[in-house]
């Protein structure tokens, strides 16, 4: 396990300078689970050296693969039968270990995944993932905490239709289908461009699929994959992050790598609070000259607003002029780190899923705690606004997913560092 740390964050910051994104990791997680449906060695480039990924390696290595990490790539080598067990000290840290119940059920005929982790942001049930199996003729039950799948017979194509359009369950059913016999079709598949990510390795590994990146999306099984190369797309809620950084401390930051048709609804949200946005070859330039504006925020599966944007736009809204809603439509949970930001002066209502949020000239220093990867960063850029000095707790949240994320902010200006936390408790 990672040290307990926190990050010590000075106020009064303005980040100014560049930043370069890499891959997403919520599409290279996937990738590397994908790898597991070809024997032979899978390479992964654009790789964000984050511990989720390290995670993934551990547990890919757990099931008899070899992982090899080095700077920006992973190797994965694949052998003929790989295991088909994922404990639960591998699969508690890492909520996105789920991901491997589609691939091992497809090659092996039988997946035990143990119950996953996490962040705390809500529930994540695992009802769609299931029934979207099942569906395909898969038997399923729950034993003493894990997840037991069989398709001795193998998977069979079917329609599956979604209750919603969720990631984590199109992901599970787009990749056990690839090998089912016959025509899978996925009804209100998610369309985010980690799907098409996610569609676009296992075409090149072999398989046949149409729609990505719609709400339709068409799998025609075949009865081998190989192994690929391929680099993953770039993260666009890194580069999202930076982009609200840069508003949020009146800064003036270029996000190369940063694909802006990734990123329309949060680029509007940020025009619409002042800033100056300009789409250049390489990437995304932000620049905000005077106080945001507060804007109002539903979230939405893509092509909506990310949930996990919403920690960053109510950051942006607690030193904004005027007041703002932020309506969260994706996890009950996600205003949890709230209460972390009124510690800093800010003034937020929760209403069910509601924040309203008044803007404040200038929040307070104080010691808070991140609950999550996003919530941990949106905590972060608060501190960098605000009077005196903020420790941000449980580091270990945003090295989940952010490479380098203090180094990176040094890089733009920030005297922000890293340092032990003498009131946690290893975890």
């Amino acid at each position: 396990m990672p040290p307990v740390e926190r990050i010590r964050v000075p106020g009064g910051a303005r980040l100014d300078g560049e930043v370069r994104v890499t891959g997403a990791k919520n599409s290279v997680l996937k990738l590397m689970a994908a790898a597991l449906l070809a024997e032979g060695t899978t390479v992964l480039d654009e790789v964000p050296d984050i511990l989720d990924v390290r995670y993934m390696a551990d547990l890919l290595d757990h099931l008899g693969c070899k992982t090899e990490r080095m700077p920006g790539s992973v190797r994965v080598t694949v052998p003929a039968v790989p295991g088909n067990e994922a404990e639960y000290e591998l699969v508690r840290r890492l909520r996105a270990s789920i991901c491997v119940l589609g691939p091992l059920l497809t090659r092996t005929g039988e997946a035990r995944v143990a119950l996953p982790g996490g962040d705390a942001i809500g529930s994540r049930g695992l009802d769609l993932h299931i029934a979207g199996l099942e569906r395909m003729g898969a038997t399923i039950e729950s034993e003493h905490g894990f997840l037991i799948a069989r398709a001795r017979g193998g998977l069979t194509g079917a329609t599956v239709v979604l209750d919603f359009p969720s990631v984590g369950a199109t992901e599970t059913v787009l990749m056990a289908s690839v090998l089912a016999e016959g025509r899978t079709v996925i009804d209100n598949a998610a369309r985010e461009p980690e799907i098409v990510d996610i569609a676009d390795m296992l075409q090149q590994m072999g398989a046949k699929i149409g729609g990505a990146g719609t709400s339709t999306i068409e799998v025609e099984g075949v009865s081998a994959l190989a192994p690929t190369r391929h680099a993953t797309v770039p993260d666009r809620i890194v580069a999202s992050t930076f982009a609200f950084g840069a508003a949020i401390t009146r800064g003036d930051v270029h996000i190369r790598g940063a694909r802006a048709e990734h990123m329309d609804l949060p680029l509007e949200k940020l025009t619409a609070a002042g800033a100056d946005v300009t789409v250049e070859d390489d990437g995304v330039r932000v620049r905000m000259d005077g106080r945001p504006h507060a804007v109002d925020v539903v979230t939405l599966p893509y092509p909506g607003f990310a949930t996990d944007l919403q920690p960053l736009v109510i950051a942006l809204n607690a030193v904004g002029e005027g007041s703002a809603m932020i309506t969260e439509n994706v996890f009950e949970a996600r205003f949890m780190f709230v209460n972390e930001m009124i510690r800093l002066g800010a003034d937020i209502h929760i209403d069910g899923h509601h924040a309203a949020v008044r803007g404040r000239e200038r929040l307070s220093g104080a010691p808070v705690q991140a609950t999550d990867i996003r919530a941990g960063a949106g905590l972060v850029f608060a501190g960098l606004v605000a009077d005196g000095e903020t420790t941000v707790g449980g580091a270990h949240h945003i090295d989940r997913g952010y490479p380098a994320f203090v180094e990176q902010l040094r890089g733009l200006g920030a005297d922000v560092g890293r340092e032990p936390d003498p009131y946690a408790y290893p975890s």
